[in-house]
């Protein structure tokens, strides 16, 4: 199989792998990434292919394993060792602010410096902090992304100003 057939054949694949690897992330912007690790995985290793093999298996391990990967990375990314001869590390107690009486009296005071702002500006904003991609607000607003960003970005601006003193 020559390379242009090769390259012809893995381009035919873009929608499957699309699909497959949003299945694995659950999110868009992921999944493109995932997509575009698994085109460069495929064409750095050519060689390794079998010509009269299936390249769409081929390629969904690659992206399987790639996935696999960087799950298992993120995980030990996010793991704390403590080498310390006491492990004061894992014995520092996780103070929280939950239920002392100031944390609610800050929630208050930050509600009410959001209610303060624009609409058009809060409604961003507040999806933004609810868990919703641009994309998604944009979509949703029927905004562009650019706007979607300079709302957020001047709404969190604003608000980090009117609460700078408290």
């Amino acid at each position: 199989m020559t390379a242009m057939e090769f390259n012809h054949k893995l381009l035919g694949l873009q929608k499957n792998l699309k699909y497959f690897a949003y299945t694995l992330t659950s999110n868009y912007d992921d999944a493109q990434d995932l997509v575009q690790e698994t085109y460069v995985k495929a064409l750095t290793n050519r060689d390794k292919f079998t010509a009269d093999t299936n390249l769409k298996a081929w390629t969904f391990t690659i992206m399987k394993n790639t996935f696999i990967n960087n799950y298992r990375q993120n995980i030990r990314n996010n793991t704390i060792l403590d080498k310390t001869d006491d492990l004061y590390y894992l014995n520092l107690s996780k103070e929280s602010s939950i239920g002392l009486p100031d944390s609610s009296y800050r929630v208050k005071e930050i509600q009410k410096e959001i209610s303060k702002v624009d609409k058009d500006q809060r409604k961003p904003f507040e999806m933004y902090n609810a868990g919703y991609k641009y994309k998604e607000i944009a979509d949703k607003l029927n905004l562009s992304i650019g706007t979607v960003k300079s709302r957020i970005f001047f709404t969190r601006k604003k608000l980090m100003e009117a609460l700078k003193d408290n």
